[in-house]
């Protein structure tokens, strides 16, 4: 038989391990008698730990949330996994880089010598994506009221800031927003709030950074179909300027005087075909018809128009915008 705390720490991962454990099957496990386990439920009790007893035919046992965090049990796997999380915190433009670096320095002290080797091995430097100013961060008590809303289907209250101060008559406020708050999404380093707006009767995606929730939250709501179904495809369609369907509002093909091989790497979530060796078809799409003529341009090679026509006006478009920026340049002499 083990001893008490070497048997406590293995009924423990067990407890953990499935939701619910029949008693009889427990005292299995552990080689102890039920009587024993009884004591061991007990003494886990007393550190902490919501152990439930389930009724029933068997009778069995339930480890339950509680109202304080008792100490923790992982594995060596699930350790190093949440170390690696930690240290990538400060990516998600949540506001808890101090806390976890705070909960990364608990669990390194924590952790055996071999773990500790690992993370102490693993340097992880989080980047954000470039940008002319750092990335605002969000409140943590703003993403639990909004996260909050989004789980009770409660209509949600709040003033939204925009990005550029808009006047209003005699100086006042504009008046809170109401919503159903149907999805928080992270994405870039900064959080999102997809709601349907009930005083434009559309979808909207607002800036978590930019949200000063109103309380009380409003009533209850039946939640409506999100436009295709998949969040992740309805965000990335709303910043690229669609209908939500997750594609680009404006697509186009070209020919292209370079190997497809060049082309690749390059071409992001386009689709380039080998016509030869030096000479290859690229397809791919954009906001709007002149960027999207620019992005081929970007390639610095020769290039045949294979359509739509709107692509075609767009070269057009662009290409007397290059020529009239080289006639306004002063010569040199």
């Amino acid at each position: 038989m083990q001893k008490t705390s070497a048997r406590l720490l293995s009924l423990l991962s067990l407890l953990q391990a499935r939701r619910d454990w029949p008693g009889a099957v427990l005292a299995e496990r552990l080689d102890v008698s039920a009587r024993t386990l009884r004591r061991d439920v007990d003494r886990l009790r007393e550190l902490g730990y919501p152990v439930r007893a389930v009724k029933g035919p068997d009778g069995g046992y339930r480890l339950d949330a509680g109202t304080r965090l008792p100490p923790l049990l992982f594995d060596d796997e699930q350790a190093v996994a949440l170390a690696v999380a930690l240290r990538t915190a400060a990516a998600t433009g949540a506001g808890i880089e101090d806390g976890a670096a705070r909960a990364l320095t608990t669990l390194r002290q924590l952790m055996p010598a071999r773990l500790r080797h690992r993370i102490d091995a693993l340097e992880v430097t989080s980047v954000a994506r470039s940008a002319p100013r750092p990335q605002p961060q969000t409140d943590t008590g703003v993403l639990m009221a909004l996260s909050a809303a989004v789980q009770a289907r409660e209509v949600l209250r709040f003033d939204h800031a925009p990005v550029r101060a808009a006047a209003t008559a005699a100086g006042e406020a504009p008046p809170p927003r109401r919503v159903e708050p149907h999805h928080l999404v992270a994405r870039g380093g900064r959080w999102y709030l997809v709601a349907w707006d009930l005083d434009r009767e559309d979808w909207r995606v607002f800036r978590a950074d930019r949200i000063t929730p109103r309380t009380p939250t409003g009533p209850r709501f039946t939640p409506r179909d999100l436009p295709g179904g998949d969040v992740a495809a309805f965000l990335t369609g709303r910043f690229r300027g669609s209908d939500g369907s997750g594609d680009w509002p404006c697509r186009g093909t070209a020919l292209l005087g370079l190997p497809a091989s060049a082309v690749s790497p390059h071409a992001a979530d386009g689709t380039v075909e080998e016509l030869g060796p030096d000479r290859c078809r690229l397809t791919m799409g954009a906001w709007s018809w002149p960027s999207l003529a620019a992005a081929f341009c970007l390639y610095d090679a020769d290039i045949e128009v294979v359509g739509p026509p709107a692509l075609e006006e767009a070269f057009a478009g662009l290409a007397d915008r290059c020529a009239g920026a080289v006639a306004k340049r002063p010569r040199r002499r």
